[in-house]
């Protein structure tokens, strides 16, 4: 590949939140952006954002759950942007689960998003970048949940501890083909989903949302919480060849809540 070949990276849940600051970072970065989320319309948005400030950028349909979606999802991003470089494994769910209401169907579609998610993202990616005759780099969300069991969070902690596992894994069986896989962890980001949590934390205990918020940033050594681009940039490191001698690991990018 020539340098004058500007790389793909393709992006689940690209339409908001910390998925969205990534898509944003990465086309800053100079990579061409598959903005793939299950809300089309907001990917939308997101690419015409990129678009509008020089960047490339498509918007993609994709339900992470659905393995046959994921491939076609790949597929066109490989048609309409010439290449594909880089996955972000990023679209996840991530309710408050008390451990006695756990139910088989939320624990069924939490898995399906975030864990089947990641398997399927990791065999689409293995497929273009084995097509395409070159290695790649694949990174996954997990959390600061996925390192340390968090009250109230069974399920969503499993799974990122699942991510956790299987990058490991897959970073030890894809090495041979030139992929790296790494996971980045996020803490407490202000994104729509934890905005969410804390209103039900502030609800359950009849105080303000500003109050439900600030309970999650008392643990964070930097003692506030995370932006959407404080994760975007750790996920730029991972994206570029500045780390093309990393594999396996899960980086912590949560303002000093878990130290390793």
């Amino acid at each position: 590949m020539t340098n004058e070949t500007k790389r793909v990276a393709f992006v689940t849940g690209g339409a908001q939140g910390i998925g969205k600051a990534i898509c944003e970072r990465l086309a800053n970065d100079g990579l061409k952006i598959a903005v793939a989320d299950f809300n089309l319309e907001a990917a939308k948005e997101v690419a015409e954002e990129i678009k509008n400030q020089g960047g490339e950028a498509i918007a993609v349909k994709v339900d992470v759950s659905d393995r046959d979606a994921v491939f076609a999802a790949v597929d066109t991003t490989v048609k309409e942007l010439g290449g594909f470089d880089v996955i972000v494994n990023n679209a996840g769910l991530g309710p408050q689960t008390p451990l006695e209401d756990i139910t088989y169907e939320t624990y069924r579609k939490v898995y399906d998003v975030n864990v089947g998610g990641t398997y399927w993202g990791i065999q689409a990616a293995i497929k273009a970048f084995k097509e395409l005759g070159h290695g790649g780099k694949i990174i996954n969300a997990s959390s600061q949940a996925g390192q340390v069991g968090n009250p109230g969070l069974a399920v969503y902690g499993g799974t990122k501890f699942a991510i956790r596992g299987i990058t490991q894994t897959a970073a030890k069986d894809l090495a041979p083909l030139g992929i790296t896989v790494n996971a980045y962890c996020p803490g407490i980001v202000k994104t729509p989903m934890m905005n969410g949590i804390a209103q039900q934390t502030a609800d359950e205990a009849g105080k303000s949302f500003e109050w439900g918020m600030e309970q999650f940033a008392q643990n964070i050594a930097l003692k506030r919480l995370s932006e959407p681009e404080d994760v975007a940039a750790c996920v730029s490191y991972l994206a570029s060849h500045d780390s093309d001698y990393m594999t396996g690991q899960a980086l912590i990018i949560d303002g000093g809540m878990v130290f390793n």
